[in-house]
């Protein structure tokens, strides 16, 4: 009898409380999403399941010596996951159209603007009691609105490890839910007659630009904003890798192997931290919320942006490529290039949508480095 009562209460199911039961809910949510609505599936399934791993009592896989801790130890708190994430998304990233066009790193750069506004907008929310974020947590905060995970991961690690669960979260389902956030808002502040402005093919980018380009990029902005330099190196270096035509196989491992790998620990890094205690707070809702008014912000901006230059060039600017540069990279390109055929069959955004979309991961990059620098 005393063997059966020590199984009973050594069991999950004795030691479980209210929120834990809450949050096996919110981690299968996550799960559907990822599965069966294949919203963001590689990190929504393995964040999802790591949210499980970290909620059911007794199993202490979060905490202490358990590998979902340790993971969040060495890849998070130090900065080195969403590092090595942003090599493989720099070995990934065709910088082509970019160059093809550098007026639509405008668009890119003018997106980052619902960064700085949710920042603005959680230091107001608190200054009126609302909520209650420090400077550092508002600056974590607001990074969701460049839609670029590993940046807002690596900024919230940093800045707000307590709120990483809730950012990473707020971050990765907007990201997937470009497709309908993206369109109404796209379509309130374009015509119809814009929406269906072709543009000219683009030119050829010669090799030597693509090798110049991410050394290039290092050195000016590293050099101007150290702290911006760890994310924008390790792109860099990733596109350098890809460019240069001298190491295709370290590309090849980069673009396959080795960023497959830390999704992997990542994904289950940043689940350890949707405990209950960590995750079920009013913060979270003010979280999800700004995020949100971010997204829309940047999203708004960089349409905005491109209506201006089109005030001042002599090649036009279809209006809703600007809405790539939130960095979502390629699902905002192609959110655009759907819109722009629905408006006109004739049509093809795609490419010249990627030239935003990659400014975008530039822009949240050195967004990032701004608010390192001005938070810490």
């Amino acid at each position: 009898m005393e063997l059966i009562e020590q199984i009973w209460t050594g069991s999950g199911i004795y030691q479980i409380k209210g929120g834990q039961l809450v949050m096996l809910g919110v981690c299968l949510l996550l799960l559907y999403l990822g599965i069966v609505r294949k919203f963001e599936p590689l990190l929504l399934v393995t964040i999802g399941f790591g949210g499980l791993l970290s909620n059911i009592p007794g199993a202490e896989i979060a905490t202490g010596d358990g590998l979902l801790h340790l993971a969040y130890v060495v890849g998070i708190e130090t900065g080195a996951f969403p590092l090595i994430i942003f090599m493989g998304v720099g070995a990934l990233t065709d910088f082509g159209p970019l160059l093809a066009n550098p007026r639509t790193l405008f668009l890119g750069a003018a997106a980052q603007f619902g960064i700085f506004a949710t920042l603005l907008g959680a230091l107001g929310l608190t200054q009126l009691g609302l909520m209650d974020f420090s400077l550092r947590e508002a600056a974590a905060i607001g990074i969701i609105g460049g839609a670029d995970g590993p940046t807002a991961i690596y900024v919230a690690g940093k800045l707000a490890p307590n709120l990483l669960g809730a950012i990473a979260v707020a971050a990765y389902s907007y990201m997937a839910l470009v497709p309908l956030i993206q369109p109404p808002i796209m379509k309130l502040l374009t015509t119809e007659s814009e929406r269906q402005i072709e543009m000219v093919q683009l030119r050829e980018v010669s090799r030597a630009e693509r090798i110049i380009f991410p050394l290039l990029l290092l050195l000016l902005v590293g050099l101007l904003l150290p702290t911006a330099a760890p994310l924008l190196g390790m792109l860099a270096f990733g596109n350098l890798m890809r460019e240069c035509g001298v190491v295709e196989r370290l590309s090849n491992t980069t673009q396959n192997a080795l960023i497959n790998i830390v999704t992997i620990f990542l994904g289950l890094a940043v689940g350890s931290k949707l405990s209950a205690e960590q995750f079920l707070v009013p913060s979270t809702l003010g979280i999800l919320v700004l995020g949100m008014v971010a997204f829309a912000i940047g999203t708004a901006s960089g349409v905005i942006m491109a209506k201006l230059l089109n005030k001042i060039s002599v090649q036009p600017i279809n209006p809703l490529i600007g809405a790539a540069g939130v960095s979502a990279v390629p699902m905002a390109a192609r959110v655009a290039n759907k819109v722009g055929l629905e408006a006109n069959p004739h049509n093809i955004l795609l490419m010249h949508a990627m030239g935003p979309n990659v400014a975008g991961v530039i822009g949240s990059a050195v967004a990032a480095g701004i608010m390192i620098m001005f938070a810490s």
